[in-house]
């Protein structure tokens, strides 16, 4: 993948600030505040074993199913990791002006999600809190460290993708809770991460107008490489299988909810103002989707098989897709 140079960097970030503050003025108007305390059924709650001589958790005691119980500890644990997401936002776009103004409001934000699913999981006793505990602390041991350090462009256009992908994972993990409550908690979490997602995006398509080439590239470079954030966290793989599965999230979801739609709304396809690697780059990302789109065939035969074998052992998978 390419880096955009120092120059071009350098000057974007200077030049998008304008841009930074009347998006950012927009965002203010557009959304409104809440307090995560209201989505949470704290009646459920009681204390759990330990210096207060409450109750062990035990299996039974959630209402979640499996699949319900993994999608949310990947969503949770991915929230966790905010602050290392501020870090890597902070070195990539800088610390003055309408960017830093931007860049703490979006983390405030941010850090409802985390409250807010904790805050349910414990007082509904949805999954083993010490092992949730024990995720936490491994998962943010490690941290993120993006693959694109100090580089504006690759960074948001990656957050542009991952903020859709995190909002449609969220409502969906809320719709297969079989719970009202986790759905409307996660369908207010999910407004905040579309609102997040047209900042960066409208951000973007500036950068597309200034620098099409150096925009281009960095989009490409993003699609073809993309990975949630939570990728490499302890079961991050039989998880993510088991999500797909159920139609959580998957790749035909990536590709027909979160990539044609950025793609469109920027009118990839039909710029006229793409040279050189920008023009190589938007023919690899044409290639690539092309490849990906036959893989999601691939994949949904053999979801549906793997479906049909299960329902002929006399099982009833949980699934959103029909």
């Amino acid at each position: 993948m390419s880096g955009s140079s120092e120059s071009v960097q350098s000057r974007l970030i200077r030049d998008l600030e304008p841009v930074v503050a009347v998006e950012l003025e927009r965002h203010l108007k557009t959304t409104k505040d809440w307090y995560p305390h209201e989505y949470v059924p704290w009646s459920e709650g009681r204390n759990f074993a330990g210096p207060l001589n409450g109750d062990a958790w035990e299996a039974k005691d959630s209402k979640l199913t499996s699949i319900a119980q993994d999608s949310l500890v990947l969503n949770l644990l991915t929230e966790d990791n905010l602050p290392s997401y501020h870090t890597e936002i902070a070195l990539s776009m800088g610390r003055d002006g309408a960017w830093n103004t931007w860049l703490n409001r979006w983390t405030a934000e941010e850090g409802r999600h985390s409250i807010v699913l904790r805050d349910y999981l414990m007082a509904t006793r949805g999954v083993n809190p010490d092992e949730l505990e024990d995720l936490r602390m491994a998962h943010m041991a490690v941290g993120y460290e993006t693959p694109y350090v100090n580089d504006m462009l690759h960074t948001v256009s990656y957050v542009t993708f991952q903020e859709l992908a995190t909002r449609i994972s969220h409502r969906n993990t809320g719709k297969i809770s079989d719970d009202p409550i986790c759905e409307g908690m996660l369908a207010r979490v999910a407004l905040d991460e579309n609102l997040h997602m047209l900042f960066y995006r409208n951000l973007l398509g500036a950068a597309l107008e200034l620098e099409p080439n150096a925009a281009m590239r960095a989009i490409t470079d993003v699609v073809t490489n993309f990975q949630m954030p939570g990728a490499g966290m302890p079961g991050w793989g039989r998880k993510s299988v088991q999500i797909a599965l159920a139609g959580i999230y998957d790749l035909q979801l990536h590709l027909e909810d979160v990539v044609a739609p950025v793609l469109r709304a920027w009118d990839i396809f039909n710029l006229t103002t793409l040279s050189g690697d920008g023009e190589v780059a938007r023919d690899e990302l044409a290639a690539f989707i092309n490849q990906a789109t036959s893989d999601v065939s691939t994949f949904i035969e053999k979801r549906e098989n793997h479906f049909d074998r299960l329902v002929a052992r006399g099982q009833n998978p949980i699934r959103l897709v029909n």
